[in-house]
């Protein structure tokens, strides 16, 4: 049976969860009361961060969930996601409204991705 790998975690949560060679990460947000642009910047710069730190990169996300306050963020959240997708590695991605945690936050993205192997 595969081990299960926890990091950053509180009571709460954890920010990475390994299953064999499946990575799960946390919902990621930015920067509160930022514009959406910097929110997804923020958001893509740590899903990186967490990602090199469980052995993967984003050519090797499975799956991407993507929650935004207002729909009416879909275009401007969308021009930054496309620059930093690379080209012929575009996971599986849903987008919907929700109401975040904080009325601050207008983008969380949740990340489900492969381990790299060598």
């Amino acid at each position: 049976m595969a081990q299960i790998t926890r990091k950053h975690s509180s009571n709460r949560m954890s920010q990475i969860v390994i299953h064999g060679d499946t990575i799960y990460l946390a919902g990621q947000v930015g920067t509160a009361g930022a514009s959406v642009t910097q929110q997804t910047q923020d958001c893509l710069r740590e899903i990186d961060a967490l990602l090199a730190e469980a052995g993967s990169d984003k050519t090797h996300i499975l799956q991407a969930i993507i929650w935004l306050d207002d729909m009416a963020h879909f275009e401007e959240m969308n021009t930054v996601w496309d620059a930093w997708v690379p080209e012929g590695h575009a996971p599986a991605r849903a987008t919907g409204e929700a109401r975040l945690a904080c009325d601050d936050y207008q983008v969380e993205i949740i990340i489900t991705a492969a381990r790299k192997t060598a």
